[in-house]
């Protein structure tokens, strides 16, 4: 029976690893259907050229030198390695929250999420100092700026982290013992 024992804490942290193993592959698969779909649109499209889907869906080829919105665009080439500096460290912390956090499977998710975009952004910025841009959504002549696919899950990852924020959750109630 002691054996056991002695080996519980061990299979508990393989399984451990193994969870934030499959985190950690979300995130890379992020990176993989970015750089696909980014290698797809540069093959195909020629800059700024539009091509309508839907009534409120286009693709289009853009470069994008800032950050979110457009935010630095126009600077004269200083942001990049800003934002690439902003992209390693976003990266480094989200990783080490991924392996240390003890949060929800809806909290990592987000951070997985998270890590995958800022990962595949900051892949563009390091190869192309910019970031390929293609998805166009409108409405009623409203244009929400083009985005791609580290953008959405960068997006989504940080709704999930606010969702996660108002989950109520018990704490298991402690004997009077301690």
């Amino acid at each position: 029976m002691p054996e056991r024992e002695s080996r519980r804490p061990e299979a508990a942290a393989g399984a451990g690893r193994a969870r934030v193993g499959a985190w950690f592959a979300l995130a890379a698969a992020l990176v993989v259907a970015d750089r696909l779909s980014k290698w797809l649109i540069l093959a195909i499209f020629a800059p700024g050229e539009v091509r309508e889907v839907t009534a409120y869906f286009n693709v289009v080829l853009v470069f994008n030198k800032g950050a979110a919105f457009s935010f630095l665009a126009g600077a004269s080439g200083w942001q990049t390695p800003l934002f690439a500096a902003v992209a390693i460290a976003a990266a480094v912390i989200v990783s080490v929250l991924l392996v240390r956090a003890a949060g929800s499977p809806l909290f990592k998710l987000g951070l997985a999420l998270i890590l995958g975009g800022a990962i595949g952004n900051l892949w563009d910025r390091l190869q192309y100092g910019q970031v390929v841009d293609f998805l166009d959504v409108h409405a009623f002549g409203w244009h929400w700026p083009a985005f791609n696919v580290a953008d959405a899950g960068i997006s989504v990852g940080a709704a999930l982290l606010i969702i996660d924020s108002f989950l109520i959750r018990h704490e298991p109630e402690r004997s009077a013992q301690g």
